[in-house]
């Protein structure tokens, strides 16, 4: 007679070795993410994997459990190009916000049509007769609570680099990027804009008789590459960089944009990432001009 359970493994079957069941029965297998964990720590500690495979492999644990909604740029924190305005206009954003990718709108900024890529703006320059709206692609729209695994899988099947995140009302929430899924695995990705963490590596001469200047700057090194005097707001403050004192003296976190006059020097916020500002342009103020003046 057969056996009713040919699945079930018999005793004869099991090519473990005495010793092996005794070392699963004293050490039983992580059946927990935390559990595993744990293990993944055990196994650093006994220099079986590296410091740094260790910390990939949790942060993969740890995005098993994360959605959309914990890694989007909030939709008062996009650029967008509006389809309608002028196309000087729109290059000119494009160079200056520095992004790869922008959502288009039409009207409204939750009127998402599209996304257009800064690289596809060159073919108006060969064929200006082009209509801007033939170099608009679909836009790849995923709720907020969709889980980042499932995310990331879906940009690559679809060869998206970037989603609109809609929440359970089909407003628009924000936009999250295959680098922001990818940076949740591997930490941090360096771009143009940054730069090791050298003492000189912050402050940049730009063509223009401007400066590009990092967010982290510390206070006194402005004042002495600048030659002026931030002494007595950096002191109300109590702040460390430079970032932290324009934030303080404007109030919020600056806007890619936005601009402060302080101590004779105009700073406006080049480039956001991670909710700080990681570049400003400075230019010379005229004097007089207010503290609080808009930029020219």
């Amino acid at each position: 007679m057969s056996d009713p359970n040919p699945a079930r493994a018999t005793d004869k079957d099991d090519k473990r070795t005495l010793l092996q069941r005794l070392v699963e029965y004293l050490h039983p297998r992580p059946e927990t993410t935390d559990e595993l964990i744990a293990t993944l720590a055990e196994a650093e500690d006994n220099e079986v994997i590296h410091t740094d495979s260790r910390v990939m492999l949790e942060r993969v644990l740890q995005m098993a459990e994360m959605t959309a909604a914990d890694v989007l740029v909030p939709v008062t924190r996009i650029d967008t190009l509006d389809i309608d305005a002028d196309r000087e206009e729109l290059i000119g954003q494009v160079v200056r916000t520095a992004h790869s990718r922008f959502p288009v709108v039409q009207g409204a900024r939750d009127n998402i049509i599209g996304i257009l890529l800064a690289k596809d703006l060159l073919k108006l320059q060969r064929a200006p007769e082009l209509s801007l709206r033939t170099l608009v692609r679909p836009a790849l729209f995923v709720p907020e609570n969709k889980d980042l695994q499932a995310l990331l899988r879906e940009f690559r099947a679809t060869r998206n680099h970037m989603a609109i995140v809609v929440d359970e009302f089909g407003r628009i929430a924000g936009l999250v990027t295959f680098e922001d899924v990818i940076e949740q695995i591997v930490g941090e990705i360096e771009d143009e804009f940054d730069t090791e963490d050298e003492p000189e590596g912050d402050i940049f001469a730009l063509a223009d008789d401007s400066w590009r200047v990092s967010g982290d700057t510390p206070i006194e090194r402005v004042q002495e590459s600048f030659h002026c005097d931030l002494g007595a707001a950096s002191a109300e403050s109590g702040l460390d960089t430079i970032g932290g004192l324009i934030a303080h003296e404007i109030g919020h976190m600056p806007r890619r944009g936005e601009s402060l006059v302080l101590g004779g020097l105009r700073f406006t916020v080049l480039h956001n990432r991670g909710g700080a500002v990681r570049w400003f342009k400075v230019t010379s103020a005229p004097a007089g001009t207010d503290a609080d003046a808009p930029p020219a």
